[in-house]
């Protein structure tokens, strides 16, 4: 069931006009700039977007925004076997729009570290069900398979093979490379990492996109105008100071 309104997938798509650095602009990282950041969360306290850990695998895709699914894999457990893989194909297709699928690998870190847990049957399902991206705080596998659906991949690193695993929860809130995530948010993806935010924000972001831009293109305008270094100076004075 798709229920976001034709507004909001128009929205996602202006998202796309931007990189993720200019998302995390408008969210929170420049709180005392009243007109341009919204403050959502503390600029370093709030778990709003990745850390250095992620890795993007396939750079070339651009900016994507959706709507976060998230899920938490581990080592199977006989006491719980009530999940299964199409569980999580069932909540990709029941987002509101386009899926960014969070992705908590919760195995003892000498099997996470090696655990290639993605690979091209799950994300090419995923892709069909309705997911544009994949995180995961851990490794995965066949990026060149991978590389031909289009879809973002962004992991920790890559691992050739695994062992058993099982799905452990699906639509919780989950914490991923410093990104705490719950369903439903908001997540932009590209190159640098990724950044979420409320879906409710999702206008507030657009519009301040929008306006940051045409101040950032003035400024860096007069910045490749000038080499004289007080002007330079004069121009920066302020942004982080």
């Amino acid at each position: 069931m798709k229920n976001a309104c034709p507004q909001e997938l128009a929205l996602l798509e202006q998202l796309k006009a931007y990189d993720t650095p200019s998302v995390t602009n408008v969210v929170a990282t420049y709180p005392e700039d009243k007109e341009n950041c919204l403050g959502l969360y503390h600029p370093w306290q709030g778990q709003w977007y990745t850390d250095e850990r992620l890795r993007c695998m396939y750079p070339e895709l651009g900016r994507r925004a959706g709507f976060a699914v998230t899920c938490v894999y581990g080592l199977p457990d006989p006491g719980f076997t009530r999940l299964s893989f199409g569980d999580l194909l069932r909540a990709v297709d029941a987002a509101p729009g386009p899926a960014v699928v969070i992705v908590k690998q919760n195995f003892p870190q000498e099997i996470k570290r090696k655990n290639g847990l993605l690979g091209g049957n799950m994300m090419t399902a995923l892709r069909s069900a309705g997911a544009v991206g994949v995180i995961s705080d851990g490794p995965s596998r066949d990026v060149d398979e991978v590389r031909a659906l289009g879809l973002h991949y962004m992991l920790t690193g890559v691992a050739p093979g695994h062992g058993p695993f099982a799905l452990q929860a699906v639509n919780v809130p989950v914490e991923v490379c410093s990104m705490a995530v719950s369903p439903g948010e908001i997540v932009h993806l590209d190159e640098n990492g990724a950044v979420k935010f409320p879906r409710q924000a999702l206008g507030d972001v657009a519009l301040r996109l929008e306006r940051l831009a045409k101040v950032e293109a003035r400024r860096q305008q007069m910045l490749r105008e000038t080499s004289d270094v007080e002007q330079l100076a004069r121009i920066m004075a302020g942004l982080y100071d």
